[in-house]
C-alpha cells in the first residue's frame, strides 16, 4: 500500500516558519474605484454595462419619473411593486399601471403577487464603482423579496450615493446604521446569472433577468 509523505518540518524538528512580508508588499486584488466623482461615475457605468445592466443617467427626479413611465408604456407593464420611500413616491407618480407597495399597512406581503409584478422598484444604500455593484439592505429595498422576485429590478439612486470601493460602501453602512445593522445586506452585481459545467450563461435563473439603474443628478 502507498505510504503518506511525512509532513514538512523545519530544521530541528519544529514546524516550518512562514515568511512575513512587509505591508507595502501587498498588492490590490480589486480594480481601482476612481479618485474623483467623475472617475467613479465613469467606472460604475462601464462596469454595469459589462455586466449587462442598463444605466440611465438623468438630471432630476422628474426625468427619472419620465424614464420609468416610458419603460412601463413601452413594455405594457400592468403592475409594479415598490416600497415606501420619498424618492420612489416622486419617481413613480403618474405611472400608467398599478403600483403595489409591499410595506404599506393593510397591503400585506404575498409572494405570488410580488412574483407576478412586471418590475420591482427600490432605492439602495450605496453604489460601488469598483465592482459595478449596488448595495441594498432589507431596509433600503423593502425587505428581502422585492429585489429578487420580480423579473425586472429598477434601482433609483442619487449621485451622492456613489462610492469608490467595497470598503467605502461598508463604511457608509456603518455610519448610517451604527450598531443596528439591517438583517440583510446584498451587493447586486448585474442581473441574476448562473452557469453550468459547459459554461453556458443563463440570466434570470435565480432572480431578476434585467437590472436598471436610474442615476439621478
Amino acid at each position: 500500500s502507498a505510504h503518506a509523505e511525512p509532513p514538512l518540518a523545519a530544521p530541528g524538528g519544529g514546524l516550518p516558519q512562514l515568511a512575513v512580508l512587509p505591508a507595502e508588499a501587498a498588492r490590490p486584488w480589486l480594480p481601482d474605484g476612481g479618485d474623483t466623482p467623475a472617475d467613479r461615475r465613469r467606472i460604475l457605468v462601464d462596469n454595469l454595462g459589462k455586466l449587462r445592466a442598463v444605466v440611465e443617467q438623468v438630471p432630476d427626479v422628474g426625468a427619472a419619473a419620465a424614464c420609468i413611465r416610458a419603460l412601463a408604456a413601452e413594455r405594457g407593464w400592468k403592475r409594479v411593486a415598490c416600497h415606501g420611500h420619498p424618492l420612489l413616491e416622486a419617481t413613480l407618480a403618474g405611472l400608467p399601471c398599478d403600483v403595489h407597495p409591499v410595506d404599506r399597512p393593510g397591503t400585506g406581503f404575498d409572494k405570488d403577487a410580488l412574483e407576478a409584478c412586471d418590475a420591482g422598484v427600490t432605492v439602495c444604500e450605496a453604489l460601488v464603482a469598483q465592482t459595478g455593484s449596488i448595495l441594498v439592505s432589507s431596509g433600503s429595498c423593502g425587505g428581502r423579496a422585492l429585489s429578487i422576485l420580480p423579473h425586472v429590478h429598477i434601482v433609483v439612486a442619487t449621485a451622492d450615493q456613489l462610492t469608490g470601493t467595497l470598503g467605502d460602501a461598508l463604511h457608509v453602512i456603518r455610519e448610517r446604521h451604527g450598531g443596528r445593522l439591517p438583517s440583510m445586506l446584498s451587493f447586486i452585481t448585474g442581473p441574476s446569472r448562473t452557469g453550468d459545467i459547459e459554461r453556458i450563461l443563463v440570466l434570470g435563473a435565480h432572480g431578476p433577468k434585467e437590472l436598471f439603474l436610474i442615476l439621478v443628478g
